[in-house]
């Protein structure tokens, strides 16, 4: 498994798969991988030639009561639960390689109507945060498909009406919700 840390290296690796003809499934995460994670790869893999993950604690996502410092990041476990699976390339970017000029220049990207009720009525600017990252990962890695979980079932409408919106040229992937030997969802 390839670990890509800049932009330029993902780019490489998927000009690469492309140019043999390869097409490329997206999971983007937050990392602190579990087994719901790793059926969206494996779900990934049967969807396309080469899965790209990528892992990158989004600060634009967490609101003021959210602890953005504290969210777990175990990126040498997750590396090899993704070796486990056969992701074929982690991307991990720092915050420095994904917003530049920081996150307060940053332009967003909102989707209206959808991110302001359920879970984003009482999240403020949290799907800004999610929409602007999402774009940004698509944008950079360029997948043909990418996957989301319908746990987070705001989240994946909001990342459908994105993509429609903007005329992005990925097909998203359903994966269903996967629970724990007690039913607690993953």
């Amino acid at each position: 498994m390839l670990i890509c840390r800049t932009f330029a290296e993902i780019r490489d690796a998927v000009g690469e798969w492309r140019r043999s003809g390869e097409s490329v499934v997206f999971v983007p995460t937050l990392g602190n991988l579990h087994d719901g994670h790793l059926q969206l790869v494996e779900l990934g893999a049967r969807h396309g030639n080469r899965v790209v993950v990528s892992i990158f604690v989004n600060q634009l996502q967490f609101g003021r009561n959210e602890d953005y410092a504290l969210y777990p990041r175990t990126l040498d476990a997750d590396v090899e639960k993704l070796r486990s699976v056969g992701a074929s390339a982690l991307f991990c970017p720092s915050d420095a390689e994904v917003y530049p000029n920081g996150i307060e220049q940053q332009t967003t990207v909102t989707v209206p109507t959808m991110t302001d009720i359920l879970c984003g009525a009482t999240r403020p600017g949290h799907f800004t945060g999610v929409t602007t990252i999402v774009t940004k990962l698509f944008n950079i890695v360029q997948p043909d498909k990418a996957v989301f979980g319908i746990k987070d079932f705001q989240q994946l409408a909001v990342v459908r009406r994105m993509v429609q919106d903007l005329c992005l040229p990925i097909e998203i992937i359903e994966a269903p919700v996967a629970r724990a030997d007690d039913g607690l969802a993953l």
